[in-house]
């Protein structure tokens, strides 16, 4: 971490309005070479730099200081009189150089205006008892209910049941589809209930009066209405480097008379330790696991061993997608779900797989399956242990799964209430399965630090103080002062905020507006959502309406059904787009009106990445071929981003694929596009070649023997008695 004196940014000092330079009229005009020699002198002396420290001018303030004074002093001709008549002095030997001093400290405070207000900045920026935030939570007398237990164990059924049956309540639940979940079982029970998300709000009534019970995600729950019930679930995510401080706001903030927090026992000391700073007590209710969960003695080793009921766990998109296209290749389907898929096609998947009656009997998933989803899974298979992971310096690692995760992720199989009364959990591959053992035979390590995150309050006070900082500037400031009591809690997370406060930081945004901005939840590594993300920024701050025609230029209506892995990831951050708006929206209704509209856009488009996701093996295969749909003109933003060769490679490739006829013959435009980004491997890239290849040999048969050619020289290669081929040939029409 840079020094405090490092984030601060010198500040330029101008000589004041007068005409008059009365200091050269009282002791005449200064030698500026003078100036200079005396200037060197006073930097050198120790004594000064002592006095500067008493000060609070550190080595690198000093320095900075000395530089700016210094052009201060050269080059401006109208020095204020005291310092000019003081230069004077000095020059002729009237008085000590040491009478420097208090104009250099001025001149100090002028450039660094941190060191008149340290004081004010460290007090706003006292993190160290987060309890007295919340003085309507601090006015009641809350009981708080600490339900704990693993997977499937009913400790959040139970929470529920007392939010149910309360006069007033709120749900706050980690995703969306968890909030929607809730939304819908409290109405379907006769419980009017509110849905309140980042990106909309849905009124039980019809004519949109607020109700007693409101599901929402955990950021949006409101520290200041009253309720008598309130269910936090999730808990454990107190932990979470990104996120955590909404749970810790939750807990600490909701103003309920009852609490009750649901997740795992990992989370319970540091509970009783922050509810213990807020002068309350917790009760301790554990809970068991429904149904038996039972690791296999063996891996599955291959995908030809699938059955009925698995759930194929992977890390990333490819190991997908590969997998995806292997299991279909054996004239299985499969389901899929991933991240950054709609949660209305991850609920489609998850309906197709659950349904009894259709033919979809396995699931290929990341761990989205995690939390959020109700799944009827069989057996759990890990096809890898070891995921992508972000650190507290927001640095990329990889490495083995947690504890907590594995528990979380395994806990899926055998669902209590479904025909698969036990679970069982194993690996792909042989030598992760020992990990395995040993990750499920434990329990998750103790939460001892719980996250917390500067507010729009806090940052705006040190804005009036510092008023030429710029946000980014500014959080990093405000991260350096803070005082945290580092045994239980944390600063979150703040790179994604300071990512999106550099992008906009020249536009012309009031500080309110911009710190809502960069609290937008997108994922900066899309290069399209981020370009949409700048231009909703600069229409806003022209005071610009967005309207619902305009946002359907910049994303490319109409929408057509992707064709291609390209059409389909594209299609998928065109809905992160939908979303931001939405998001936005809820914050500036008046320039973002038309969310009606785009909710329903929404709704067609998460139809088409439902049918692109049930045709996954197709968009592979032409993405290859090259048959792409178009689907929108803004997908030329995506060709913005930076790749591993040239235009002139690129003409040349496509060149020698169209004169050899095989496009697979040298990786074409999209193929190289989606090996750099990580969508598709060299070995599924041989495979796809291999087919190509082997469709093209069966048409040339299929010519051949319609029109009557037959090769002498390999007469057995037409021979429909030929088991190997006709084996092939079946396998392909099924593919």
């Amino acid at each position: 971490m840079p020094t405090l004196s490092q984030l601060m940014v010198p500040l330029p000092v101008k000589s004041g309005p007068d005409d008059l330079n009365v200091g050269a009229e009282l002791t005449g005009k200064l030698d500026k070479e003078e100036v200079v020699k005396w200037l060197a002198k006073f930097y050198q002396r120790r004594e000064i730099k002592a006095a500067a420290t008493e000060n609070g001018i550190d080595n690198y303030i000093y320095h900075q200081t000395y530089l700016s004074f210094r052009k201060f002093c050269l080059e401006i001709d109208k020095l204020p009189v005291d310092l000019h008549v003081t230069f004077s002095d000095i020059i002729a030997g009237a008085c000590h150089l040491d009478s420097l001093l208090p104009y250099f400290v001025r001149h100090a405070k002028q450039v660094f205006p941190h060191l008149e207000c340290l004081d004010d900045l460290k007090k706003i920026s006292d993190l160290r008892l987060p309890a007295n935030w919340y003085p309507e939570a601090r006015a009641l007398t809350r009981k708080i209910i600490f339900h704990s237990g693993p997977t499937n164990s009913g400790k959040t059924f139970h929470a529920l049941e007392r939010f149910f049956n309360s006069k007033s309540g709120v749900y706050c639940g980690p995703l969306k589809l968890l909030a929607s979940e809730v939304y819908y079982k409290s109405n379907q029970r006769g419980v009017p209930c509110d849905l309140v998300t980042g990106e909309e709000r849905n009124f039980a009534s019809v004519n949109k009066t607020p109700s007693s019970h409101v599901s929402c995600t955990v950021e949006m729950v409101s520290v200041n209405t009253p309720y008598e019930v309130a269910v936090i679930d999730e808990i454990q995510m107190l932990k979470d480097p990104s996120r955590g401080w909404a749970w810790t706001r939750a807990l600490l903030g909701v103003a309920a008379e009852e609490v009750h927090v649901c997740g795992e026992a990992a989370a319970i000391d540091v509970v009783k330790e922050i509810i213990m700073s807020a002068s309350e007590e917790v009760e301790l209710r554990r809970y068991k696991r429904l149904t038996e969960l039972m690791i296999e003695e063996s891996s599955l080793g291959t995908l030809e061993k699938i059955r009925p009921g698995d759930c194929l766990v992977c890390f990333n998109k490819q190991d997908i997608f590969w997998s995806t296209r292997q299991i279909e290749a054996m004239g299985i389907e499969c389901a899929v779900i991933y991240g950054s898929l709609p949660p209305g096609t991850k609920l489609a998947q998850a309906k197709k797989f659950n349904d009894p009656d259709h033919p979809c009997k396995v699931l290929v998933a990341t761990d989205a399956i995690g939390m959020g989803l109700n799944l009827n899974i069989g057996r759990v298979i890990f096809n890898s242990l070891i995921k992508p992971t972000v650190n507290e310096k927001g640095e990329k690692e990889m490495d083995t799964i947690t504890t907590s995760q594995a528990l979380q992720i395994a806990g899926r199989a055998g669902r209590y209430g479904t025909q698969f009364s036990t679970g069982y959990v194993t690996t792909m591959k042989n030598e992760d399965l020992p990990t395995l053992k040993r990750l499920l035979s434990q329990h998750p390590e103790p939460i001892t630090q719980v996250g917390l995150h500067p507010t729009a309050e806090q940052i705006e006070l040190y804005a009036y103080h510092l008023p030429h900082a710029n946000l980014s500037n500014l959080i990093d400031i405000f991260v350096n002062l803070s005082t945290v009591d580092d045994s239980l809690y944390f600063i979150c997370n703040i790179d994604d905020f300071k990512f999106l406060a550099d992008m906009i930081q020249h536009v012309p945004l009031p500080l309110r507006a911009r710190y809502v901005f960069c609290c937008a939840p997108i994922n900066r590594k899309i290069p399209f959502v981020c370009s949409m993300f700048l231009k909703f920024a600069r229409q806003y701050s022209r005071n610009e309406v967005l309207s619902f025609d305009w946002l359907g230029r910049q994303i490319g209506l109409p929408f057509a059904c992707p064709n291609t892995l390209l059409d389909l990831v594209h299609l998928e951050s065109v809905f992160d787009v939908l979303d931001l708006y939405l998001w936005l929206s809820y914050r500036f209704q008046d320039l973002f009106p038309d969310a009606s509209l785009v909710r329903d856009m929404q709704k067609e488009l998460d139809c088409l990445i439902q049918a692109g996701v049930a045709q996954l093996t197709r968009l592979l295969i032409n993405s290859e071929t090259k048959v792409s749909s178009g689907t929108s003109q803004a997908v030329e933003a995506e060709e913005n981003r930076p790749v591993l060769f040239t235009k002139k490679t690129l003409y040349s490739h496509d060149r020698n694929a169209i004169a050899s006829g095989n496009p697979l013959s040298s990786h074409g435009r999209i193929a190289d596009r989606l090996l750099s980004e990580g969508l598709l491997t060299p070995k599924m890239l041989e495979e796809l070649k291999k087919e190509w290849q082997f469709q093209k040999d069966c048409e040339k048969e299929s010519f051949e023997a319609s029109n009557g050619i037959v090769d002498k020289s390999n007469p057995a290669k037409h021979s429909k008695n030929d088991p190997l081929n006709t084996r092939r040939f079946n396998r392909k029409r099924r593919t």
